[in-house]
């Protein structure tokens, strides 16, 4: 299996995962809440704060050539208006790293985390966010535009409505069963705890209101209004003006979660509209965009009474999805007949503490790939999720997605055979 010249091969991490210590973000106000739904701080994470330029060197000794990451907002942008020139000289200096080591950096400018200030103006539900995200993305590439060829705007843009539909569905799987419940985590694409937010619920509208100044804060990953879901997208084309206003070669898109979502006899209208509210009715938005970040982790199920569970002994994964990389090729394909422009992999992987697996998977899901390719769909690049175990968001650093193991008693990483696996099919 051989690609394209000039394929982009590597892996994907969010600043907030793996730097450490992202202390203005909304995400770390709420880790240290009272009655937090995450079952632990980020803290320093994997440290890539002050690590990246061994990580970045140990994805190029493995043959990766690409490296997709986020810049932070809350540290760019600490306080609203006013910009930490030291942060956006940091991030400068990793971009510089990975050319150095021969890989092509992928920049995302808002990876799920945001500043507090933002979500006490309202957040992903306010009209002015639209405003403060183009100012965001104006200053990242008035200072960083000269080094990148490729920017995400918004990670997973969609996420709001995924996660709204499953808030639905937990509460009415909530009432049943406790073993429903869980399975129910296992629908969507992030690391959530909602088990723990039901419980938390009453205490967390009081907290919330202390750091936010409301007891509901509209934080990117949360149930969103179709309103709000719009408002991500005008944000987006907001940031991309802004962007092509000052680097016009840069190429610019945006990232979605989608699902392989699979019809049985009965399911055709449940799966058709769930890919209208994943993809279909952003299509609008995403005229004139660059690329579309794909990214895809396992498929979904329909029947004639709506969604289905995982089939009687499917394998599962860590994040309780079934392990089916083939879900990936169906996406891109499924994807290429609505958006025409170029695909790139921005994440897929798959959380297992057995490599082998993990091995596996990127066996068959860049089989996939190579597919797709070989019909003429214009993949350009494939990135796995993720670099290293991580903080994978509420579910605390229990996920182990990673191409390298991270002792966090030391930092000390531990390369996998993964790594070195993904890597050769560069060479």
């Amino acid at each position: 299996m051989i690609f394209p010249e000039g394929f982009m091969i590597g892996a994907a991490t969010a600043a907030h995962q793996v730097e450490g210590n992202n202390i203005h973000s909304d995400y770390w106000a709420q880790e240290h809440m009272p009655h937090t739904s995450f079952t632990e701080p980020s803290g320093n994470a994997c440290d890539h704060y002050n690590r990246y330029e061994e990580d970045i060197r140990l994805m190029a000794e493995a043959g990766l050539n690409t490296y997709r990451f986020s810049v932070e907002w809350a540290r760019i942008e600490p306080e609203e208006g006013k910009f930490d020139e030291t942060e956006i000289e940091h991030y400068r200096r990793v971009i510089d790293c990975c050319k150095a080591n021969g890989i092509e950096p992928i920049v995302t400018l808002m990876h799920f985390t945001s500043p507090v200030w933002l979500i006490r103006k309202g957040g992903w539900e306010a009209e002015s966010t639209v405003e403060d995200f183009r100012r965001y993305a104006a200053y990242v590439t008035e200072k960083l535009g000269a080094q990148l060829h490729y920017i995400c705007t918004i990670n997973e843009a969609n996420m709001g409505l995924q996660l709204a539909a499953i808030a639905k569905r937990f509460r009415l799987m909530a009432e049943q069963a406790a073993k429903s419940a869980k399975s129910a985590e296992g629908s969507v694409q992030v690391g959530m705890n909602f088990e723990k937010m039901m419980e938390n619920m009453k205490f967390a509208a009081a907290e919330n209101a202390e750091i936010f100044g409301t007891p509901q804060p509209q934080v990117f990953v949360n149930s969103r209004t179709p309103e709000g879901d719009l408002l991500v997208m005008r944000a987006h084309q907001a940031a991309k003006e802004a962007i092509k206003s000052l680097y016009p070669e840069i190429k610019v898109g945006i990232t979605l979660s989608m699902h392989d979502l699979q019809a049985l006899e009965g399911g055709e209208s449940f799966a058709e509209a769930a890919w209208d509210e994943e993809f279909t009715h952003y299509l609008p938005y995403l005229e004139g965009d660059d690329f579309l970040g794909v990214q895809n982790y396992t498929r979904t199920l329909y029947g004639p009474e709506g969604q289905l569970p995982a089939p009687e002994g499917a394998e599962l994964t860590q994040m309780d999805y079934e392990f089916y990389p083939e879900a990936l090729e169906h996406v891109i394909r499924k994807v290429h007949e609505g958006f025409r422009g170029d695909l790139i992999v921005t994440e897929n992987g798959t959380a297992m503490d057995d490599d082998t697996r993990r091995v596996a998977f990127i066996r068959r899901a860049l089989q996939g790939v190579h597919n797709c390719i070989e019909d003429g769909i214009p993949v350009k690049g494939y990135c796995y999720w993720s670099l290293m175990d991580n903080f994978e968001w509420q579910k605390g650093f229990s996920m182990t997605f990673g191409l390298i193991a991270v002792d966090r008693s030391t930092q000390k990483r531990i390369p996998k055979e993964s790594l070195r696996y993904l890597g050769s099919y560069t060479k």
